[in-house]
C-alpha cells in the first residue's frame, strides 16, 4: 500500500479496496486465532462446540452487513449473486477456491523452506495437519449433518467432501465388512513434479498425521494404516492408498 500519506481519510479507491481486502485477512485470521487459543485453553472438543456457535453467528452478521451496504439480496444466508450465477460457473469457482486452498498450502510451505530448510518445513506441515484435518473432518460433518459415529460409509461420503477431492483425483474400494481402501489415484502435486522430472515429493510423514486425524475425527473407532505412500514405492495407478479399519 501508498506510503504517500497518514490520514485514512485521503486514501484512494485503490488504496480503500486494498485496505478492505487487508480487513479481511485481518478478521479470517482474528477468527482462526481465537479457535487456537479456545483449543489451547479447553481442548478440541470444546472448541469446536464454541466455534460451532461462534461461526454461525459471526458469518450471519458479517454478510448482512457486507450485503446490506453492497445492496445484494440474501437468501438463507447466501448472497444472491451466488445463486444466480449458471451451475456450471460455480462448480468452476468450487473448484478454484479448493486449488486456491492447496496453492496457498505450498505458499506456506515454500515460505518455510527458503528461510529455515526442508526439515523446518515438513515439521511444520505434519504439525499443521494435525490441526487442520480434524477441523476439516468437524467442517464437512456438520456440512453433511452426520452423526457422532457415522462409521466407513460416513468417512467414505466425507472424503469426498475434502478439499482434495475436487484438486485430486481419488478412489474406494471395499476390502471387508469393517475395511476399505482409499486411493489417490492422481495428485496434483506429484504430478507436477513428474512432469517436471523430479522425484516424487515425500509426504508421508504429514499423511499419517493427516489422514488418521480426519478419519478419528469422523469416528473415533477408525483406524488408519498406509499402504503406500511417498517415497514409499507405489504402482502407477496411484500415488498413495490407506486402508481405514473400524474397530467395534
Amino acid at each position: 500500500m501508498s506510503q504517500k500519506f497518514s490520514n485514512p481519510t485521503d486514501l484512494s479507491k485503490e488504496e480503500n479496496a486494498q485496505l478492505i481486502l487487508d480487513f479481511f485477512h485481518r478478521t479470517m485470521m482474528h477468527h482462526a486465532l481465537w479457535f487456537a487459543e479456545v483449543q489451547h485453553q479447553m481442548g478440541r472438543e470444546k472448541a469446536f462446540k464454541v466455534l460451532n456457535e461462534a461461526w454461525e453467528k459471526s458469518s450471519s452478521i458479517q454478510m448482512k452487513r457486507i450485503a446490506k451496504i453492497l445492496g445484494v439480496e440474501m437468501e438463507d444466508g447466501i448472497p444472491q449473486p451466488l445463486l444466480d450465477l449458471p451451475k456450471e460457473k460455480l462448480e468452476q469457482l468450487r473448484e478454484g477456491m479448493a486449488v486456491n486452498w492447496l496453492a496457498n498450502d505450498g505458499v506456506w510451505f515454500q515460505a518455510v523452506e527458503f528461510e529455515h530448510g526442508m526439515n523446518d518445513a515438513k515439521r511444520c506441515n505434519d504439525s499443521c495437519w494435525a490441526h487442520f484435518s480434524p477441523f476439516e473432518a468437524w467442517s464437512i460433518k456438520r456440512i453433511l449433518n452426520l452423526p457422532e459415529n457415522p462409521g466407513l460409509d460416513g468417512l467414505k461420503k466425507a472424503l469426498q467432501y475434502r478439499l482434495y477431492n475436487f484438486v485430486n483425483k481419488q478412489s474406494f474400494s471395499d476390502e471387508t465388512e469393517n475395511s476399505f481402501v482409499f486411493r489417490m489415484n492422481e495428485c496434483r502435486v506429484q504430478v507436477a513434479r513428474k512432469r517436471k522430472g523430479l522425484d516424487d515429493y515425500p509426504c508421508k510423514s504429514g499423511g499419517m498425521v493427516e489422514y488418521t486425524t480426519f478419519a478419528e475425527a469422523i469416528d473415533p473407532r477408525i483406524k488408519t494404516e498406509c499402504i503406500a505412500c511417498p517415497p514409499d514405492p507405489h504402482p502407477e495407478e496411484y500415488f498413495c492408498a490407506w486402508r481405514f479399519l473400524l474397530k467395534k
